[in-house]
């Protein structure tokens, strides 16, 4: 039987598959210490739940429009204004199941067989997947560490081609959780400019940036630069709202109109409850953000500390987000058990198994010497975890 060359091109999450067998050794008694999941560890806020009962008992449980109710787009839009200096009208918004759903459109209506995208390296998993399901191929921009492997103008010039149609900016990053300044994205913008790019700003973790760094949207920082930028965003990590799948974006009014249709065929409209939940989201009160925002610093800065205090670790250290993403260059080619370990997903398959400690190897981000860990995880997971990965590395023979 023949199958889809095209789905069977495609790899699986390897974030998903560590976190999967995590869970699994748990369900069988063992005590594992998960640093895999991408996600608040915090409860959705009460008043968020609440106003999903509402929506519930007041029978807003119906299909609403493919891409989305116009209350949540005016929301988002006020929400661009306020906080991002950015003017939008409804018909520049979608809202979608997750910001994956808002990505996977945006890459088919926008790229046709041949287009490459500048993806940055390392990069969120999902990524290379998406642009290849859209008949396109990835093009992966190799960093330097001493720069937090953000891009440079010199690294873009580099792969760019006649081909390159559009660029992803990620900021703040998952894996590294760096932060592009606003000269670092003036480049940027001038770069797209020069060439010709559709810009697309995943900003997903735009309200988790610390030490009084400030988020700044590529759109906002002049007209061009606003009409190439595709906004991607959503609710998932700023309000610990991940199983309810809503995300969104924002941008040109003829993407957003093609990002619609092909939603109205694949899926049709996010889910309703969970679009009202966004709404008090939005416009509620916003302290359980702050207090996850702080508790999220507390434990950045502990992490910071503590992989410090570990030989032969070496750590980017995050301005955002909630990962580290930690260099173990020098202990790959080392044994355990009389194992060697000949890369990250090696040392992430023996510290999970042997550690107890399940952590996300770098090759899923495109960067073998390193591994990544959440602390979106109680402190006491975290000091726990630390402890056990120095205990692991500690048992490391030459």
């Amino acid at each position: 039987m023949i199958l889809s060359r095209k789905g069977e091109n495609i790899s699986s999450s390897i974030t998903l598959e560590i976190t999967a067998k995590a869970k699994a050794m748990k369900a069988n008694g063992i005590d594992i210490i998960g640093f895999g999941a991408g996600e608040p560890d915090f409860n959705t806020p009460e008043n968020i739940q609440n106003a999903a009962i509402e929506a519930m008992k007041n029978g807003l449980t119906k299909y609403t429009p493919a891409s989305g109710i116009d209350e949540l787009k005016e929301a988002i839009i006020e929400k661009f204004n306020k906080e991002n200096n950015l003017e939008y009208n409804k018909s520049q918004i979608i809202i979608s199941t997750g910001g994956k759903q808002a990505l996977a459109n945006l890459f088919l209506a926008i790229l046709n067989p041949g287009d490459e995208v500048l993806v940055p390296t390392p990069y969120w998993v999902s990524y290379p997947e998406l642009i290849k399901l859209a008949d396109a191929r990835p093009v992966f921009v190799e960093g330097e560490k001493a720069n937090s492997y953000k891009y440079t103008i010199d690294n873009l010039n580099k792969v760019i081609t006649n081909k390159t149609k559009a660029i992803i900016i990620n900021s703040p990053n998952n894996p590294t959780g760096n932060v592009y300044t606003k000269d670092e994205l003036i480049e940027l913008a001038n770069f797209s400019k020069e060439h010709n790019l559709i810009i697309i700003s995943d900003e997903m973790y735009e309200k988790l940036v610390y030490d009084g760094d400030k988020h700044i949207s590529i759109a906002s920082l002049n007209q061009d630069a606003f009409e190439r930028t595709i906004v991607v965003n959503g609710m998932s990590k700023s309000y610990a709202m991940t199983g309810w799948r809503i995300g969104y974006a924002a941008g040109n009014e003829k993407i957003i109109k093609i990002m619609s249709n092909i939603q109205s065929h694949m899926t049709s409209n996010p889910n309703s409850i969970a679009q009202y939940a966004s709404l008090e989201a939005l416009k509620g009160d916003q302290t359980p953000l702050y207090n996850m925002i702080e508790e999220f610093k507390k434990r950045r800065d502990y992490v910071i500390t503590r992989i410090a205090q570990i030989n032969e670790l070496d750590l980017i250290p995050p301005k955002g987000a909630f990962y580290a993403f930690i260099d173990i260059s020098k202990l790959i080619g080392k044994y355990i058990e009389g194992e060697k370990i000949n890369g990250s997903l090696d040392f992430c398959d023996k510290l999970l198994t042997i550690g107890k400690v399940a952590a996300i190897p770098g090759i899923a981000f495109g960067l073998d010497n390193y591994i990544r860990i959440s602390y979106a995880t109680s402190m006491e997971n975290i000091i726990v975890g630390l402890d056990r990965l120095e205990e692991f590395i500690d048992k490391l023979q030459v």
